[in-house]
């Protein structure tokens, strides 16, 4: 994809695309636990190709350490002060696969886990905020935007403009990116106001209270110039009270500033044309090679080898949020009712790790619970299956419906967020769909779907279409790049 914004900068009486700096908690591959570093690995990258002059600014994590300290050259360091704590903060410079990296070292909240939990957790990233406002001005890089996501460097708008008047910082622009409104940064004011000096005056549902706590999220939603979210349909569903997570006010006050952009996937990272992790390569033209996947799944899992008996597969978190206790309550009248397989690859909650456990003994043969994660056994699982299942109670974008279909496998998902916005459910009105999709969140709507996959697959030809059509689906992140540029330009 090419996109030519001349016309665009003319408008706006410059001769350069903005410049960004990019904040995030995680970044593949540098370090992750989830689609948020997904996201920061791969649209900087698509937005250089464009043009953009883009750097991302992220934790010197142990496991960057671990991985890349040999690559890592010390640019500069300082202190800050958080309340009583005097620590030291240092910029390291990282440059991999053409992208510059600013790494923020701390041995006491970037030395083990990303995430501590608690107000340890609040602490790592007030930190991180407050580090990323005092290198700015030292940085060899002046950007126009900053481009914040998540609660983790919510509050950096907010802090600029109350704490930095005057100053560069106040002057550049703020983008928040809200990749889950589930999670907001909610603490006891005290201890935000200790960490961060943030004046009394700010604790009010005006700008930071919510339910009693500060929220560092609904900070970002008052103060950033614009707010951004992973799909068009989330964009829609977060400011209702049902997904808001008590943020429908700000977001409906400040809807002509708030914008959903489909994320997508590195279509490098996930190609059954070139992926070493599958016994054979295949491709929309060659589609015979699924075949062979399906088999090398089958065995490695331990499934009866049956190429004719339809594999439904879960790559998940099993938790309420991805729709595990719609599973729980419908998985044993599948497995009894249909001739069918069942593979999930996950973690979660351990009332479903167990159940899971439990449903492989039942089913052993026709059901595989592998609890844990394996990128390799990921891929295959993709490439083997032949229907995704995605029951999901909220999904602000979901990556794995887009993954199964650049894998030929056919999602099945409920109709929200993402999930709505990138599958086109089949029906006999609508022959041109790429997967399956049911809309209340319920067990036996979700099951009528799956009866309905189930009916679809015995007809070889309609599969095949769908195949083809989920296969020909344009989800990388070239266009999602051209849409974050033209909401770039409109901040400037």
């Amino acid at each position: 994809m090419h996109y030519d914004f001349q016309q665009e900068l003319l408008a706006k009486g410059r001769s350069e695309l903005p410049k960004v700096l990019m904040a995030s908690a995680e970044c593949a591959p540098l370090s992750k636990t989830g689609g948020l570093a997904d996201v920061i690995g791969t649209l900087p990258k698509q937005l250089k190709k464009i043009g953009l002059d883009v750097r991302v600014i992220t934790p010197y994590h142990r496991v960057i350490k671990e991985k890349y300290s040999e690559l890592v050259r010390h640019l500069f360091h300082f202190y800050v002060d958080l309340g009583w704590r005097h620590a030291y903060a240092g910029i390291e410079l990282l440059k991999l696969d053409g992208i510059t990296y600013y790494l923020v070292d701390n041995e006491q909240y970037y030395g083990d886990r990303i995430y501590y939990g608690g107000e340890a957790e609040g602490e790592q990233y007030a930190f991180f905020s407050r580090v990323i406002l005092e290198a700015m001005p030292q940085l060899d890089f002046t950007p126009d935007i900053v481009h914040c996501n998540d609660w983790h460097t919510a509050v950096i708008p907010m802090l600029a403009k109350t704490q930095y008047q005057g100053k560069m910082q106040e002057e550049c622009r703020y983008l928040l990116s809200i990749h889950n409104i589930a999670f907001q940064g909610k603490y006891h004011f005290g201890f935000v106001k200790d960490v961060l000096d943030i004046d009394d005056k700010y604790y009010s549902p005006e700008y930071l209270e919510l339910d009693g706590c500060a929220d560092l999220l609904k900070a970002g939603c008052v103060f950033a110039d614009r707010i951004s979210t992973v799909s068009p349909s989330y964009a829609q569903e977060i400011r209702t009270p049902y997904y808001a997570e008590g943020l429908e006010d700000i977001l409906n006050r400040r809807s002509a500033e708030l914008t959903g952009i489909l994320n997508g996937i590195d279509r490098k990272v996930f190609n059954p044309a070139d992926d070493a992790f599958l016994p054979v390569a295949y491709d929309q033209a060659h589609p015979e090679g699924k075949a062979v996947c399906k088999r090398a799944l089958q065995e490695r899992m331990g499934l009866v080898i049956q190429p004719d008996v339809p594999i439904f597969a879960m790559v998940t978190r099993m938790t309420e949020q991805k729709g595990f206790d719609l599973v729980q309550c419908m998985l044993d009248d599948f497995m009894q009712s249909e001739d069918v397989q069942f593979m999930l690859l996950g973690t979660g909650d351990e009332r479903f790790e167990n159940f899971m456990r439990s449903a492989e003994g039942r089913y052993r043969g026709r059901l595989c619970a592998y609890i844990g994660y394996s990128e390799e056994n990921a891929h295959l699982i993709y490439a083997g299956s032949d229907f995704f299942l995605m029951p999901s109670r909220f999904e602000p974008c979901g990556l794995g419906q887009m993954i199964a279909m650049r894998y030929g496998t056919l999602p099945i998902v409920r109709e929200t967020g993402g999930l709505r916005d990138s599958v086109k459910p089949y029906s006999t009105l609508s022959p041109d769909g790429n997967g399956f999709s049911f809309k209340e969140f319920d067990a036996w709507e979700m099951r009528d779907a799956i009866r309905f996959a189930i009916s679809t697959y015995a007809n070889k030809p309609v599969m095949k279409r769908l195949i083809t059509n989920a296969m020909s689906a344009d989800f990388g992140f070239e266009r999602s790049a051209v849409e974050y540029v033209r909401l770039y330009l409109d901040m400037i």
